[in-house]
């Protein structure tokens, strides 16, 4: 699209090329041969001189912050080069961040605002069917009477699932075991095309045991996973083909692109995927869309569960319809009464905006304050403890201080982590609320290397995160 206005003054950076030729590309930049730069999260530190313009699409997306040191977000840093080269910065989402949102209605960001789709198409007929009627008549599936009625009439559709593999755990009908990672505490998933259990986190995989090997009771299957989806819709439409896009069927050897190709070209019927389907797709033939669990990302352990089921949820919907057939949507779930489903199907924005800052600004989350992460990570969980509590009190003593106090900080914690052993490591967290001004950062980076230099913390290590996406 770049390349045709604008030839060889385009260069791309994504980690997608191989180090030679991302460095060809940077030093193409760097000398001014190529002006306009594309790329993911790091493109953002690309080496311009004179930045006259930098575009964020989808600027609501979590991918935008970095989870591994330095964790920076992408919009923060695209804001602080924007100032220093006095250059304009547009943020694009059809679901924008609620802390954006939020600096648009106070003035300090300009609002443009889109009411209608680009080819004036009419937006997707959305139908929420509630699984729990399903159950009581008897439908065990993850497809409802309805989607199924749907597709067998549909050209072509996608179905979204944010869960791969066959089946989010199994567990013992007698005894009630349910197999573990052994080097973190997550439930091992099932894969049904390899019969084994995986860890979605590690990497640890084993195979699935014929019997329990605690009691010997048969083993049960709960949840379902987008391998599972595919079996199901290949039993109830025999000889269609099923195309399945997640983590497990893309790969260096059969890139995504592929897989859309054969989708489009090939008109085949169903692609069922994870969150890769729910952004970035156009397709004139794609008039049904199904959300096979829309649940399954609004109950996390996240103040941000919410905004990111209704911006996925609201997404995927848009990828129906988006040719002169008028699309339609169908939303699965166990809490059809829930606002955030609600608004979700009606395409509802500025409804669900309004209810979730009311939340933070009660709670005291983002953009009213912001949550600094102390993790604390070692072998042994005791001594993890202990220097998690460590770290707790040093920060309680650091908040007293006149400079922090005015920003009336709270500590809390220390807490396990959601996933409270990864790779072997125990994880223990403290969070601080307050101001993410001068003052905390120079007490957080004091802190850092009070931690480091301290002799009792041997071995483990402490890192800190702002505004966590987790």
């Amino acid at each position: 699209m770049f390349a045709s206005p604008f030839g060889e003054l385009v260069a791309a950076l994504r980690s997608s090329l191989r180090s030679g030729e991302r460095y060809d590309e940077w030093k193409r930049v760097r000398s001014g041969a190529a002006r306009v730069v594309l790329g993911t999260r790091s493109a953002v530190f690309a080496p311009l001189d004179h930045i006259g313009l930098i575009v964020l699409d989808e600027e609501q997306e979590s991918s935008y912050k970095s989870e591994n040191a330095p964790r920076y977000h992408a919009r923060d840093v695209a804001k602080y080069r924007c100032v220093q080269h006095r250059a304009v910065l547009l943020l694009g989402s059809a679901t924008p961040a609620v802390e954006s949102m939020y600096q648009a209605r106070e003035g300090r960001y300009r609002l443009f605002t889109l009411s209608q789709r680009f080819n004036q198409q009419a937006m997707p007929q959305v139908r929420i069917v509630d699984m729990k009627r399903e159950l009581r008549a008897g439908n065990c599936t993850a497809i409802s009477a309805e989607l199924r009625r749907e597709l067998a009439c549909n050209l072509q559709s996608i179905l979204f699932l944010n869960r791969r593999g066959s089946s989010r755990m199994v567990s013992c009908g007698e005894c009630g075991q349910v197999p573990e990672c052994p080097r973190c505490s997550v439930r091992l998933t099932y894969h049904s095309a390899n019969g084994r259990l995986m860890c979605h986190y590690c990497g640890y995989s084993e195979p699935l045991p014929p019997a329990c090997p605690s009691c010997g009771g048969r083993m049960n299957f709960i949840g379902v996973g987008t391998q599972r989806v595919q079996e199901e819709l290949e039993a109830l439409f025999p000889g269609i083909e099923i195309l399945r896009m997640d983590a497990d069927t893309i790969s260096a050897a059969h890139p995504h692109e592929e897989l859309l190709s054969r989708f489009q070209k090939q008109r085949v019927p169903i692609l069922v995927g994870t969150q890769m389907v729910a952004k970035g797709l156009d397709f004139d033939n794609v008039t049904l869309v199904g959300v096979v669990d829309a649940d399954l990302s609004l109950y996390a352990a996240d103040f941000r569960a919410g905004e990111r089921t209704f911006s996925l949820i609201t997404q995927v919907v848009g990828r129906a319809g988006r040719g002169e057939k008028r699309g339609r949507a169908v939303i699965q779930t166990y809490t059809p009464e829930n606002d955030v489903i609600q608004c979700a199907a009606r395409q509802d924005y500025q409804g669900f905006y309004e209810r979730e800052i009311r939340m933070r600004r009660l709670r005291r989350f983002p953009p009213f304050a912001d949550l600094f992460t102390f993790t604390v990570s070692g072998t042994e969980e005791g001594a993890v403890l202990r220097a998690a509590v460590a770290v707790r009190e040093e920060l309680r003593r650091l908040c007293a201080l006149p400079e922090l106090a005015a920003g009336e900080p709270e500590v809390l914690g220390p807490a396990p982590a959601p996933v409270m052993k990864l790779n072997n490591r125990y994880r223990y967290r403290c969070l601080l609320v307050g101001k993410n001004d001068r003052p905390t950062r120079e007490a957080v980076s004091w802190l850092l290397k009070a931690f480091a230099n301290d002799r009792a913390n041997r071995g483990m290590n402490l890192f800190v995160d702002c505004n966590s996406m987790e």
